[in-house]
């Protein structure tokens, strides 16, 4: 749905009230799922605890209660849905499906006050032209289109009144809800997951931060023309508004209509900037939302957007990978297992039944970067394998293992890119792409 298409809702404001509708979304889910407990006891059923809890109806409460807060509250349920999506109950899983479509818009009055408080209620006479309906709506944020009087196209994102101030206790009361029996299998470390998204979550919400990440992004792609990147403009730019250069682009979806040359191209270019990304920028943007990414056709060159969720990672992350990946393209079981050890994804105490499983689905995923060659994304059940025996890990009765946080981080964004190369139909050159000589040498220019 597109933002216009949305009603307006005013964002709840202030920890209290916030507090209180998630605290009544939890009572309200526990109460109708006791009600459906014991009418079913009282046929002679034995309900399970997740069947009573995750009902389409309580579903479709959870997902518009959170949509209508948004902030951290939405924002959490998204990372959830992506980062410990497959080791989730199908049930949870589509309702945070949900979550990652374009969030409702904030009412106009209530965004005058926000743009009031950053800029002084004498603001619109600095602009030829504010587009009052917003082009976009997400979690944190929503964004106008604009035109400053000395002839400046700019793009304006303008945070959601309440969201920095909630986040903390946004991200508390929603692990309290998370933590209702049947809703996480075991395995899922939802005190180090919550910890990770309370930290990025602050970081996404200082857009004078967002700006500075835009800025260091594109040094590093000086001499990419593929990508283009906006500018901030920071004249407009505070903690709650982040003011940039507009640029004309289509959906990234678009580019599966054009021929299979220019879509296999972009997915060159799409590969090859994660890889950079890990191995010579150590500067991630880890949010793969589809809408996160444009098309320019005349030029053939990808806009990149959004940068709030852009970050480092750990001294050790890309040696790890560089090491895994070396040992899956040799077929050398015993660094495989030993690289999977080092970057967190089972210990060597793990049961041995988990980490056989684990082992698995990497060989599993790892088969057509050994195969080498022209890659067809679309043409592959391999995800849609890896992610019935991740199930299959979290529906087993001993603990399984979850990687550190920051490698759901990649994880998400890998497993992004790979679906929106699906989307395109692209197809990509496993051999040219995986070049680990030169992934060595630029990881060790990095330094």
């Amino acid at each position: 749905m597109k933002p216009e298409d949305r009603r307006p809702r005013a964002v709840p404001q202030g920890r209290l009230s916030r507090m209180l509708r998630i605290g009544g979304l939890a009572t309200g889910i526990g109460g109708r799922a006791l009600a459906q407990g014991a009418r079913q006891m009282a046929g002679g059923q034995r309900p399970r605890a997740q069947d009573l809890l995750l009902t389409p109806a309580n579903a479709a409460r959870l997902a518009g209660e959170l949509a209508q807060m948004r902030g951290a509250a939405l924002k959490m349920g998204q990372l959830l849905s992506m980062d410990a999506g497959d080791f989730l109950p199908p049930e949870l899983i589509a309702i945070l499906a949900r979550l990652r479509a374009d969030a409702d818009p904030m009412p106009p009055k209530q965004l005058q006050r926000v743009l009031d408080a950053s800029w002084g209620r004498d603001w619109l006479r600095r602009f030829s032209r504010f587009q009052v309906q917003p082009i976009a709506a997400a979690s944190i944020g929503q964004v106008h289109r604009a035109r400053t009087k000395d002839g400046r196209d700019l793009a304006i994102k303008v945070q959601y009144p309440g969201v920095r101030a909630s986040i903390d206790s946004d991200i508390a009361n929603l692990g309290l809800l998370l933590k209702i029996p049947g809703v996480m299998p075991p395995g899922i470390d939802l005190p180090a997951l919550m910890k990770e998204g309370r930290s990025q979550l602050h970081a996404e919400a200082d857009y004078l931060r967002e700006a500075e990440q835009m800025r260091r992004y594109a040094l590093h792609l000086t001499g990419q023309p593929e990508f283009l990147l906006p500018e901030p403009d920071a004249e407009f730019t505070t903690p709650d508004v982040l003011a940039m250069t507009y640029i004309d682009s289509r959906p990234i979806e678009t580019l599966a209509e054009a021929p299979q040359p220019v879509r296999d191209k972009a997915a060159a270019s799409l590969a090859r900037l994660v890889l950079d990304e890990l191995f010579r920028f150590n500067l991630m943007q880890t949010d793969p939302n589809f809408a996160n990414y444009r098309w320019q056709p005349e030029s053939g060159r990808i806009v990149l957007l959004d940068f709030g969720a852009t970050r480092s990672f750990s001294s050790s992350v890309a040696p790890d990978y560089l090491r895994l990946l070396t040992a899956a393209l040799a077929n050398d079981q015993a660094d495989v297992r030993q690289a999977a050890i080092d970057i967190g994804y089972f210990r060597s105490g793990t049961e041995q039944v988990h980490q056989d499983m684990l082992m698995q689905m990497m060989d599993l995923a790892f088969a057509p970067l050994r195969a080498g060659g022209v890659f067809d994304v679309a043409a592959t059940d391999i995800p849609q394998r890896v992610a019935e025996m991740a199930m299959q890990v979290g529906q087993m009765r001993t603990r399984a293992e979850m990687p550190p946080p920051e490698i759901l981080f990649l994880h998400r964004k890998i497993g992004g890119l790979y679906l929106l190369l699906a989307r395109l139909r692209a197809r990509v050159d496993l051999d040219d792409l995986l070049d680990t000589a030169r992934l060595r040498d630029q990881l060790d220019a990095r330094g």
